[in-house]
């Protein structure tokens, strides 16, 4: 939606350069990834480093020659910096943000610092698996992915994680609730399948963009008191990428292409859009029906 939303405002009509921008898009998805299960990392590197310095100073306090070593000893964190996966896909992937900016790593240890959670877990010195699970999986959740800072951050690194920021972050604590025991390996997954899902993004884009005028007539004569013109440009991007699902990929159920298309536009266009397009979408469905051009593919599918 976005790439073509941006051949329209470009004027472009260089299909292969917008669909590698749409790949390169989708790819940079896993950098963002990285870059957000790496500040845990960080956080626990750092925080080793100052406990050890500080313990070493020549007028050293009782507490610096003596410190809590616990957060540094979280069996979870522990995990995650052993974890050859990780350690492999960010060398790969060149992922070194947090060593060149090092000052948002300071920034979430001294929020943490400050944080009930931080100061009832760093009661005691003992570290056990399901405390430190739950130590990690709460500052994930209530301290890194909504830091502010850390998401300006991310808007100035790059435009488009933005809408990519809550995917990645659901998976990342989705994957740290999921850890069962200190002995599971940490993997970085592929967030989204090579070939299959690729393929799809292709299709969808290529399908749309080639068949626009096609797929505008589809629902210009279901808004007699719009001018074409006049509806959102989002929204005729929305409805026309619907159709295009509706019509060509026989194997994506109706209801699921229309509750899809229905968020996009709830989350992207106008307050009002998400009613236009359901009225649209629904007397479409209705017709394509009448006429046979449903093709659906599999049980449950209209």
């Amino acid at each position: 939606m976005q790439t073509i939303y941006s051949m329209h405002q470009n004027h472009s009509d260089s299909i292969e350069k917008e669909e590698k921008f749409l790949f390169q898009s989708i790819e940079n998805v896993q950098d963002l990834y990285l870059i957000m299960v790496s500040t845990m990392v960080e956080m626990r590197k750092k925080e080793q480093e100052f406990l050890e310095i500080s313990s070493k100073k020549h007028l050293a306090t009782k507490e610096e020659k003596n410190p809590n070593f616990k957060f540094v000893n979280n069996k979870v964190l522990h995990l995650l910096d052993e974890s050859n996966s990780l350690s492999i896909a960010l060398e790969n992937r060149k992922i070194s943000n947090w060593k060149i900016n090092d000052e948002y790593i300071t920034l979430l240890l001294n929020e943490m610092k400050q944080s009930k959670v931080y100061i009832d877990y760093m009661s005691n010195r003992v570290n056990k698996f399901e405390e430190d699970k739950n130590f990690i999986v709460t500052l994930f959740t209530d301290q890194i992915a909504p830091n502010i800072k850390l998401y300006e951050y991310l808007e100035d690194h790059k435009l488009t994680w933005l809408d990519d920021v809550p995917l990645v972050n659901t998976l990342i604590q989705k994957q740290l609730k999921n850890i069962q025991t200190e002995e599971d390996l940490f993997f970085v997954p592929k967030l989204y399948n090579d070939i299959e899902d690729k393929d799809f993004a292709s299709q969808l884009f290529r399908r749309t963009v080639l068949n626009e005028d096609v797929l505008g007539k589809e629902f210009a004569d279901k808004t007699p008191n719009w001018e074409s013109d006049r509806i959102a440009e989002l929204d005729s991007i929305i409805l026309k990428m619907a159709i295009c699902e509706l019509l060509k990929f026989p194997s994506i159920p109706v209801k699921v292409t229309i509750n899809e298309y229905l968020e996009l536009a709830k989350e992207y266009s106008t307050p009002k859009s998400s009613i236009f397009i359901n009225g649209i979408l629904d007397n479409l469905v209705k017709e394509f029906t009448t006429e046979g051009k449903l093709k659906k593919v599999g049980r449950g599918l209209m």
